[in-house]
């Protein structure tokens, strides 16, 4: 019904529009707009996020934020009441004239999505109520064996209490595509242990055709979805986009699964079996709001209500597997409305995970930019599966896929696609791809490998992997070989399932030594060249056994890079970006059954793909696990413990590598750097027990935003508060992070981070340093001793010895005497000599 109500006020908004000669109001470019309000919203008159300070044993107090839920009675009338503000604000304004307010946000900000013209936008800006008029932008989307790989099992798992109650009372919100509440990773039976809902949560479940009542239970436990934004565009299809919370894609099912789905899923794929799949809390609760479909990705204004909404029904962790299209224009990346809408949930004390984005390995590709944020970048494990193929000439060629292989000790005949036409086909320049079974001769392929060409179009999704296996099942062979189109140059493949024996190529190189193989066992009469012999025979050894002797981790070439831009001028900001790199390469997660993304997991209970997006809900798992043992935990505090523990090193103990190219990128990697991976690879088991955080709160990120030279509008704008009450000499560098990075450095400058013991007990801390290239630095004191709850500050004096424009970096640890190791990392850009 409201997708009929905004259908049918879209067509009367335009129908006037063209039709109405009095009114001055044109919709030639009626667009939808971001608007705040200068009023607080829902969440400051709760109050909920006041400082909470509990007193350590020793009598010192310990300063952590800590959300204090609201009353759900309260939040819907003061909700109700600020709606009503918006709706008389635009009656009074627009009297007589078309418009169409798409949402009310009121629990984090104080403002709502209206579709309007551009002369009605610049009206409403003047108006003293408002603060800020922006237009929407789009948005795009950005495992069995990682569990194992992170130590889960017999470290932070065992330090839950095992797996059954790892997460246990956490609440992870995702702003996805989407789920599909079928999946047995979503069920809430999976153990006889009681699974209550936590009281915290006030979140609901809506109920449609395809989300019928029932799709909830006790695991996941709320589901909307947002698209007015879409709508009001004309290109939501509800065929295709489901207006529902029903996942489309694939997306949202496989990465709420990844942080939260339940323990030992078994993954049936193709009819194989790949073990056993869990989250990282696997106990957590799951919220889905979706904001993301297949065909076109989202907008920002349906995001911010999925975010506002999540915060209302009291989550605790946002995962946000999303990203801008674009870098956002302005002062600073920092001002958008999606950035501006995360900064109000971290103050209500939600932590927030986000995608680092896919665009690496390039420099300053980063597509998460705020200090308040937790950017996540993607790194590879150590399992891989091998596929390959033994030739007749006795050489052995390595492929992906996974297929079972031949029967053992048997070689069967090679037929090209091309050498097995009908006689009645047609010249078609792409018939190699095997994708019409009528076009080839079933009595020459029967029985024999059929041989297609893997060309762009399979990247592109034109072609794909699964129409040629139905061709080669139509053709009775007995399985399929791709070999890589030289113009697929660089191109890594994802192991695709295959129902048959069968291979892809993936080197264009190893796929030019097969075909010299294939075309000189070929037999030909002497006169008409036409085949007699197909000489050539092969057997597929199957890619279904994965092995784990991968070098890992390693960042993945894909994965975004700083230094963070602060602005479209691609300026750096003195904020380290990614904060952490996890798992994001071949991730097997739950799939929707209605899921479009990837066709050759169509229908399938689970896929295996790659990229940020799997990168992030690791950490969001992870850190329901820290929230769960340091429930008073600040959003900083568990990125603090997150980011000191992280690992350096891979599993061979050599430094972690970072991919540098798209193409070849095995063939072009080197150590890894702060820019790459920031404070390194995530290591679950330490992060549990950090010794020392790290800790800032919402009024150190105003102070920060207020330094920024001019952006003292925009500070009022986005958040209706004046700079004034805000130390505005902060700048990023002065923020309280677990790192340090200064994008310019040409004076002498100190600089202060101040730790807290969290441990429990009493420690005494040594402190290391290494210092970036070509800088003096001093960390003073060199020694301290804290007791629980007690903090210490550092004092890091930094100066340039030389001048250099290429980034340098050193290390900050500190090293506790009851085996606690912190490690912070340093990065400086710009140095001028200082004398």
């Amino acid at each position: 019904m409201m997708l009929l109500y905004y259908l049918l006020i879209v067509a009367a908004f335009l129908c006037q529009a063209s039709s109405s000669s009095s009114s001055n109001v044109t919709t030639t470019a009626a667009a939808v707009y971001i608007v705040t309000l200068k009023q607080p919203p829902t969440s400051h008159f709760n109050h909920i996020n006041s400082l909470l300070t509990t007193t350590s044993e020793t009598g010192r107090s310990l300063n952590i934020h800590k959300r204090r839920r609201s009353n759900s009675t309260t939040t819907t009338t003061t909700s109700s009441y600020i709606s009503r503000l918006h709706d008389s604000l635009l009656r009074r304004l627009f009297r007589g004239q078309r418009y169409i307010k798409l949402y009310s946000y009121h629990y984090l900000t104080n403002g709502f999505a209206v579709f309007l013209t551009p002369q009605q936008a610049d009206k409403l800006s003047t108006k003293k109520e408002v603060a800020n008029v922006v237009l929407d932008f789009s948005v795009r989307t950005a495992t069995t064996h990682t569990p194992q790989f992170l130590g889960l099992p017999d470290g932070a798992w065992a330090q839950q209490g095992g797996y059954e109650t790892a997460g246990e009372g956490i609440v992870i919100g995702f702003i996805d595509t989407g789920i599909d509440p079928t999946h047995p990773s979503f069920a809430d039976d999976a153990t006889e242990h009681s699974y209550p809902v936590p009281e915290h949560f006030s979140g609901i479940c809506e109920v449609t055709r395809d989300f019928p009542s029932g799709s909830c239970n006790r695991k996941l436990i709320a589901a909307r979805h947002f698209a007015a934004s879409a709508i009001t565009r004309g290109i939501f299809n509800i065929s295709q986009d489901f207006a529902s919370p029903s996942d489309g894609d694939g997306h949202g099912t496989h990465t709420a699964s990844i942080a939260a789905g339940n323990y030992g899923i078994p993954v049936l794929v193709a009819g194989h079996h790949f073990g056993n799949a869990s989250g990282m809390a696997p106990r957590a609760h799951v919220a889905i709001y979706k904001a993301l479909y297949k065909r076109f990705g989202g907008f920002a204004a349906d995001v911010v209500a999925a975010i506002d909404q999540a915060a209302a029904d009291g989550v605790d962790i946002i995962n946000l597997s999303v990203t801008p299209n674009r870098r956002p224009p302005g002062i600073a990346t920092f001002f958008n409305p999606i950035d501006m809408a995360l900064l109000s949930a971290v103050k209500a004390g939600i932590f927030v995970v986000q995608a680092a984005g896919n665009t690496g390995p390039s420099p300053k590709s980063m597509s998460s930019f705020s200090p308040w944020i937790f950017s996540v970048g993607a790194a590879s494990h150590d399992r891989v599966y091998s596929n390959s193929i033994f030739l007749g000439n006795n050489v052995t060629i390595s492929g992906v896929g996974l297929a079972s292989g031949t029967k053992k000790d048997t070689m069967y005949t090679l037929i090209s696609a091309t050498h097995a036409l009908n006689n009645d086909t047609t010249s078609d320049m792409y018939v190699g791809e095997c994708q019409d079974s009528s076009y080839f001769n079933k009595d020459v392929v029967q029985g024999n490998l059929l041989i297609c060409s893997y060309s762009i179009r399979f990247v592109l999704g034109v072609s794909t992997v699964h129409q040629s296996l139905e061709t080669a099942k139509n053709l009775s062979a007995a399985g399929i070989v791709f070999y890589m189109d030289p113009f697929v140059i660089g191109f890594q493949l994802n192991p695709t399932p295959m129902t048959l024996p069968g291979i892809i190529i993936s080197s264009p190189e190893d796929s030019k030594k097969f075909l010299q193989y294939y075309n000189s066992s070929l037999e030909r009469d002497g006169s008409t060249k036409e085949i007699v012999r197909f000489g050539g025979t092969a057997s597929l050894l199957g890619g279904l056994k994965a092995n784990y002797s991968n070098v890992a981790p390693k960042v993945m070439f894909y994965s975004a890079r700083g230094p963070d831009p602060e602005d479209s001028s691609l300026d750096d900001a003195d904020i380290l970006k990614p904060n952490l790199v996890a798992p994001g390469s071949y991730i097997w997660g739950g799939w929707s059954s209605l899921g479009s993304d990837s066709v050759e997991f169509s229908g399938e209970n689970f896929a295996l793909i790659s990229g940020t997006s799997m990168a992030a809900p690791h950490i969001a798992g992870l850190a329901a696990l820290i929230k769960q043992k340091f429930p008073s935990f600040s959003s900083s505090a568990i990125g603090s413990a997150l980011s000191t523990s992280a690992s350096l090193f891979d599993k061979n103990g050599d430094p972690i590598m970072a991919q540098r190219a798209y193409a070849f990128p095995d063939q072009n990697q080197s150590p890894a750097t702060p820019f790459d991976y920031g404070s390194g690879f995530v290591n679950p088991t330490s992060a549990l027990d950090p010794g020392l955080i790290f800790d800032s709160d919402y009024s150190d990120y105003m102070s920060f935003l207020c330094g920024i030279n001019g952006s003292a509008p925009a500070v009022l704008n986005f958040t209706g508060q004046n700079c004034a009450t805000y130390n505005s000499s902060l700048s990023g560098t002065d923020l309280n992070l677990p790192s340090i990075t200064i994008a310019k450095l040409d004076e002498p400058r100190t600089i202060q981070r101040s730790v807290i013991n969290v441990a429990g007990n009493n420690e005494s801390y040594s402190v290391g340093c290494s210092p970036p290239y070509g800088v003096s630095m001093k960390v003073t004191p060199s020694h301290f001793f804290l007791s629980a709850g007690e903090k210490q500050v550092l004092s890091i004096s930094l100066n340039a010895t030389m001048n250099g424009t290429s980034a340098s970096f050193g290390r900050i640890g500190l090293f506790g005497s009851n085996g606690h190791k912190l490690n912070v990392p340093v990065s400086v850009i710009l140095k001028v000599s200082y004398s």
